[in-house]
């Protein structure tokens, strides 16, 4: 069934049907609470919701101006934008560790160490760079849906990645520098790695 077939099943009370989404869903939006709040008991929370809305505002959703995902993880957005509101800044990651790092530290030789600094970073972001960055990076959505699942422009989402992305980058540097250990500056999308700038160098002409 499709996504719109399944959501007409749900607005007429089909619990099977309300099941089926949940299950094709439950990852996606759970990690998404989970990288904007920072721990486990208030995603669970958020998430629950985000599935009673679900079931009791389906016939909201408007098929020909987003996709289910979309309209979904744009509830998740505002209720985890509330949460921040009301308790004042993200609380301290306790869980999906190896999720929070996926989309800059894809290479099986990113450490631990760097790892922690990247998921401190993270949380460290002001809260519409932190949504932006994992919409776009770890949700995986175009620009248009980020922005649109966020209630921003186009270009207000394209620079408030920008400016995460800097941030992280500025402060994987600063940890290079404490640490002596060179820093892959392409894993955030910006060129070549510092080793191989100094292997090309090396090389003759």
């Amino acid at each position: 069934m499709t996504d719109e077939e399944l959501m007409m099943a749900v607005c007429r009370g089909d619990q099977r049907a309300y099941q089926t989404i949940v299950k094709q869903h439950l990852t996606s939006i759970s990690h998404y609470a989970f990288r904007i709040l920072g721990n486990q008991k208030d995603t669970e929370d958020i998430t629950q919701e985000v599935f009673l809305k679900l079931w009791t505002n389906a016939p909201q959703w408007k098929p020909e101006k987003a996709k289910l995902t979309t309209w979904l993880h744009r509830i998740t957005h505002n209720l985890c934008i509330d949460y921040l509101r009301k308790h004042g800044r993200m609380q301290t990651r306790e869980s999906f560790e190896e999720e929070t790092a996926s989309f800059e530290l894809n290479g099986a030789d990113a450490s631990n160490y760097k790892i922690k600094i990247l998921n401190q970073a993270l949380g460290q972001l002001p809260e519409n760079q932190r949504s932006a960055i994992t919409l776009c990076h770890y949700q995986g959505f175009s620009n248009k849906e980020a922005a649109a699942i966020m209630n921003i422009s186009v270009k207000a989402l394209e620079s408030a990645v920008a400016r995460a992305k800097r941030s992280l980058r500025n402060r994987l540097l600063e940890e290079d520098v404490k640490t002596e250990q060179p820093v892959e500056n392409d894993k955030l999308g910006n060129g070549k790695s510092d080793s191989v700038e100094s292997k090309q160098r090396r090389e003759p002409g």
